[in-house]
């Protein structure tokens, strides 16, 4: 198992690689709208539990499966639980790239609205006309393809370099970056009047507002935001180093992850109640919504700028993690240098990810089980794949290989019997459990 494998030249480089891999548009797009439509707290709080339990649990095995295998999801797999596990690999970069496809459409739509909030042209305070100018955006192919076509460029050239050249230096300057902006928003929104209101929305513990749908979404985002599942962690984990301690490295990840998603929502709902826009708009919270709280508020241009810089910072540290997984499928298992494995991953991604970014425009029409491309790709990986990959990651790493995955954890710092016991409880018992009721309910 002695394989000569490039690793992350410190820990806060893993810790910020990782942490920009589960933060992306989870935290800043799609926390804000799915706790505006899930009763705000009521999904606050189990998202947290959940994050610091089973997910933390699932987190840790991936990452261990990664360092311990030394691979990709295909190679670890082979090497960890032999050829009955590779199949399962292959679902994992077959997810990666299917969930790449659908999110670079979505980040190319950042991108956009970056650009227009740089000239100005985005701030109008009708909804309905945020409405249609965002349908408009999405349905125009040029402009929906080119954004989408510049994001998987910006990704293609940093996934190009070495990991530690690449991946983990742009992750030092970006995630503290993304973090201070973040904070500066915030800042503003509580400033206005009636923004506490949002505040109360997100924090105020209202046990009536508790419902199992709310649980519900709150265990599928807790999946979701922690990208675990489709092998990017354990891709990640790949690249530790055995002096590294995984355990404090997924905490932070996890914190990392919560925090950035908590900050996510007093970015915009303390705004958004100020102004008495509607918390439940959904999925257009980001860009039909904010826009008109930027065009209300003084030097709203600035605040539209840094937002949607914000955002745009989000989808490219995670969006890397996930071409990551095709890239280190290539360099793997088919010994392709990297920078060739870059270029030939961002154009198959922008060939394929054609069909979802014009799911919206000229290929609306053309559907499959009453679902057009976006959503096909989404319902696939969000209520199949990702749930399927976690399970084989439960099974690999708490039956199939935990002797070999309890000794890598048990390396780095002695633990209890009843701790390690715990931990495998948690990964063949609790999450199987949780994950299943995800995996059926999204089949509902």
């Amino acid at each position: 198992m002695s394989v000569e494998r490039k690793t992350w030249t410190s820990r806060i480089g893993f810790v910020l690689a990782s942490a920009g891999a589960s933060v992306g548009l989870g935290a800043i797009w799609k926390f804000p709208y799915m706790v505006g439509t899930n009763g705000g707290s009521a999904f606050v709080f189990p998202y947290v539990l959940l994050t610091f339990t089973v997910g933390l649990a699932l987190l840790i095995a991936e990452i261990a499966l990664g360092r311990t295998g030394r691979g990709g999801i295909v190679t670890a797999y082979r090497r960890l639980g032999g050829p009955i596990f590779v199949p399962a690999g292959y679902l994992g970069v077959l997810t990666g790239f299917l969930v790449l496809c659908f999110y670079s459409a979505i980040g190319g739509w950042t991108l956009a609205y970056f650009c227009e909030a740089l000239t100005g042209t985005g701030l109008i305070t009708d909804q309905s006309l945020l409405g249609a100018h965002f349908q408009d955006l999405t349905a125009d192919p040029v402009t929906a393809l080119g954004f989408q076509w510049l994001f998987l460029l910006i990704n293609g050239l940093i996934i190009a370099l070495d990991v530690t050249k690449g991946i983990e230096r742009v992750s030092k300057f970006l995630m503290p970056l993304l973090f201070i902006m973040m904070l500066v928003l915030i800042v503003r929104g509580l400033t206005l009047p009636g923004a506490w209101a949002g505040v109360e929305f997100l924090f105020e513990f209202k046990p009536e507002a508790f419902s199992f749908d709310a649980l519900l979404q709150a265990m599928g985002f807790t999946f979701f935001s922690l990208c675990v599942g489709c092998g990017c962690m354990l891709t990640y984990g790949s690249y530790l180093d055995q002096k590294s301690n995984l355990l404090s490295g997924c905490l932070w990840i996890a914190f990392l992850g919560v925090m950035a998603s908590l900050l996510g929502g007093l970015m915009i709902m303390p705004s958004v109640f100020a102004f008495g826009l509607d918390p439940t708009a959904g999925p257009g919270l980001t860009f039909i919504t904010m826009p008109a709280v930027f065009a209300q508020i003084p030097f709203g241009q600035f605040f539209a700028v840094l937002f949607y810089l914000c955002i745009v910072v989000a989808a490219v540290t995670s969006s890397v993690s996930m071409i990551e997984i095709l890239v280190a499928f290539l360099v793997d298992e088919k010994r392709m240098p990297r920078p060739k494995a870059a270029v030939l991953s961002t154009i198959a991604l922008a060939i394929v990810g054609a069909l979802p970014c014009l799911s919206f425009g000229i290929l609306a029409d053309k559907t499959f089980l009453g679902k057009n491309a976006f959503d096909l790709f989404d319902f696939f990986t969000s209520n199949i794949s990702l749930p399927v990959g976690g399970l084989v990651i439960l099974l690999l790493a708490g039956w199939w290989c935990w002797p070999r995955v309890s000794a890598d954890i048990a390396g780095e710092t002695p633990r209890s019997e009843a701790w390690f016991r715990t931990l495998r409880l948690t990964l063949l018992v609790l999450s199987p459990i949780l994950v299943t009721v995800v995996l059926i309910s999204g089949l509902l």
